[in-house]
């Protein structure tokens, strides 16, 4: 090569070597090696190596602590070399101790490892000064391997990160085609697509590329969820609810074919699902009522977690099934009968199943009970592409539908095995029953217990005998005669509506509870005996109250009251007014009247005569007229076409056919008069 730049600018020129302008400070040109003399080249490919030779063998931190934190951040296979070398150099040292020279050692561990003695020396030199405890760091390797990069043109990388990292989520060999078009326009350089996807993986993290390509809620799913210990609780301290929607087809009383809702609430600490309801819709009666079933059965929960999500809230708060009575059920919110209980409300996040533990149960119940055999051919499918073979092709029964589910939902609280911490092997019901024993629990009074139940506004008391009508049944109680005709309300449980109801003044005062009328059959001697011991007991008593309450006798009240025998005389008027003559017209004479003043007389009497009424004719009459007129008109050929189109409709009725055969009865019996 020559040794000045006139020299390598003349042999550049005369040898027509490849170049392109230099981009960093200075400029000038730079030229591919392969257009160098081949003995140049040979020069370069050996600095190269030796390079490469002299960064394998650098020596590693000097620092002990920097020195197994470099070792430790190295792949197993640098690790498993580092090793190798440590057990030759172990034998080399074994041998020496022995009173082998270290050459004839190394010789011989060197044939027998197939390694080169130099190598071995090499490794040597490494540990030399250092610890045996810390000849794995010393040996690993050191070189870094391929390091180099392809060049890329910065706008190319940007358009080609700009364009993958969108929320239309592109596969990355399309838009590494659009920059490649892109690049041929505006002379970019780059490299292959695998080599740009390997530095996409590499430079960009995995969170930014989920952010860009799926949105933030999928990046909230990598960062790890917080892990809430239910352990402090005790049975009923707090418990969590939520609602489901059964993916089956389910069949109710009035004929209607829906997927049910249930809500449901589970103890925090033990799992066990206390209390659930089912209803055509995510209502609020259903959550108020399963609220009371809870507290009936095991008490007052001293928390509550339940979703503040808009959608639920809503459905709780607001929602409800069309009304089909007279009468009016009052919205009550769920949440209000909790905070007049005493319970502290806690708000979830929307959305977000993992803050309440209810959702790992819903997901159970998704797969055993929604899949139940007894369910073959009802079950939906957990999602529009999901449906089975046999999709819809059978509605459950509601009421097998709910027998299966307490029988599933019993199993799912008795199921042993469970490994939360709090059951350590145990069942959900018997964590729940290990420690309720234990726990101090507050009972609902009977005043608090019809908080949960539904009110129903308007519903009017008979005047006749005082019953109640709701939904079908009638209720009754003496109390209710002193109400007779009034609008009161009533408090139900419409699943247990012959339990009776309890009735309030629109106001909100308590008047008692009035037990349902049960209808007896037709026939039924026994039922008919009953009914009347029961009005006689009743018309007892009412004589009784009678005779209780009317302590004297009609004689005796007839003897207190006085006679009023009015005045001794009449009143005298002092003004008195003489009759009026009556003017009888039947009696007053006609006045005398020329002959043109009478024929006056009469035209006026005839022309405001009222006319005699004549009847209007009803519309099956006007019809058969319509009909007989457009059928000759048919005949006669001179029909409009939309005339005749009603006749062809109208002459298949039974009302025209009936018609057609009265006047051909008539007009046969007339004929044969003749």
């Amino acid at each position: 090569m020559p040794t000045s730049k006139a020299g390598v600018i003349l042999r550049a020129t005369t040898g027509k070597w490849r170049s392109r302008p230099r981009e960093e400070q200075g400029g000038g040109l730079e030229y591919h090696m392969s257009s160098l003399p081949t003995a140049a080249q040979v020069k370069l490919t050996l600095l190269e190596k030796k390079s490469r030779q002299s960064a394998e063998t650098a020596a590693p931190p000097a620092n002990r602590t920097e020195l197994w934190r470099w070792y430790d951040g190295l792949p197993d296979a640098k690790k498993a070399k580092a090793r190798m070398r440590a057990e030759i150099l172990d034998a080399i040292v074994a041998l020496h101790r022995n009173g082998v020279t270290k050459d004839v050692a190394v010789m011989t561990v060197a044939q027998h490892h197939n390694v080169g003695p130099s190598t071995i020396y090499n490794w040597l030199k490494l540990v030399a000064g250092h610890d045996r405890a810390d000849w794995l760091p010393c040996l690993a390797p050191h070189h870094a391997g391929r390091t180099a990069t392809v060049e890329c043109d910065p706008a190319a990388w940007d358009m080609l990160k700009s364009d993958y990292l969108r929320a239309a989520a592109p596969p990355f060999s399309d838009c590494y085609e659009r920059m490649v078009r892109a690049a041929k326009e505006q002379g970019w350089s780059v490299p292959s697509e695998r080599t740009l996807l390997r530095r996409l993986t590499a430079t960009v993290h995995p969170a930014v590329i989920v952010m860009a390509r799926e949105g933030a809620e999928k990046v909230k799913q990598m960062f790890p969820a917080q892990e809430r210990d239910r352990s402090h609780f005790t049975a009923l301290e707090a418990i969590n609810g939520d609602g489901h929607r059964w993916d089956l087809w389910v069949e109710w009383p009035d004929g209607t074919v829906a997927r049910p809702n249930m809500v449901a609430f589970q103890d925090l600490y033990s799992g066990m699902i206390l209390a659930w309801r089912v209803d055509q819709t995510a209502n609020s009666w259903s959550v108020r009522l399963a609220i009371g079933d809870l507290i009936e059965d095991y008490g007052i929960p001293k928390k509550c977690w339940l979703d503040n999500g808009r959608d639920f809230a809503s459905k709780w708060l607001t929602g409800g099934i069309p009304n089909r009575y007279r009468f009016k059920v009052r919205e009550e919110e769920p949440v209000g009968i909790l905070t007049q209980l005493g319970v502290e409300i806690h708000w979830t996040t929307p959305y977000s199943g993992q803050s309440k533990p209810i959702e790992r149960a819903f997901r159970d119940f998704a797969s055993d009970i929604s899949r139940h055999p007894a369910f073959e051919g009802a079950y939906t499918g957990n999602s529009p592409v999901n449906k089975p073979e046999n999709y819809r092709s059978r509605a459950i029964k509601l009421e097998d539908f709910l027998k299966v589910l307490a029988s599933e939902i019993n199993q799912h609280n008795d199921r042993i095995g469970r490994i939360a911490r709090n059951c350590r092997g145990r069942s959900f019901r018997d964590t729940f029953l290990d420690s309720h024993k234990d726990a101090v629990v507050t009972r609902a009074t009977e005043e608090q217990r019809r908080l949960w139940l539904l009110a129903a506004e308007g519903v009017t008391v008979s005047n006749r005998d005082g019953a109640l009508k709701l939904f079908g049944n009638r209720y009754w109680a003496d109390f209710l005669h002193l109400h007779m005709g009034e609008t009161v309300a009533a408090r139900f449980d419409p699943e247990f509506l012959h339990d009776g109801v309890h009735v309030y003044r629109l106001d909100g005062v308590y008047l008692g509870h009035a037990p349902v009328l049960e209808a007896a059959g037709f026939d039924s001697a026994d039922a008919a005996r009953e009914h009347a011991r029961q009005r006689r007991r009743w018309l007892n008593a009412n004589k009784a109250m009678l005779d209780a309450e009317r302590r004297m006798s009609a004689a005796q009240v007839a003897s207190l009251v006085p006679l009023n025998l009015g005045p001794a005389a009449p009143p005298e008027a002092k003004v008195v007014q003489l009759p009026r003559p009556v003017l009888d017209l039947k009696q007053t004479p006609k006045p005398d009247l020329t002959v043109v003043q009478e024929e006056r007389r009469e035209a006026l009497v005839t022309e405001f005569r009222r006319p005699d009424a004549t009847p209007a004719k009803d519309e099956k009459t006007l019809r058969l007229e319509k009909a007989a007129r457009i059928e000759a008109a048919i005949t006669a050929g001179t029909a409009v076409e939309a005339e005749a189109a009603w006749f062809t409709r109208y002459s298949r009725q039974p009302e025209w056919k009936a018609f057609k055969r009265l006047a051909e009865d008539f007009s046969t019996d007339a004929q044969a008069t003749a």
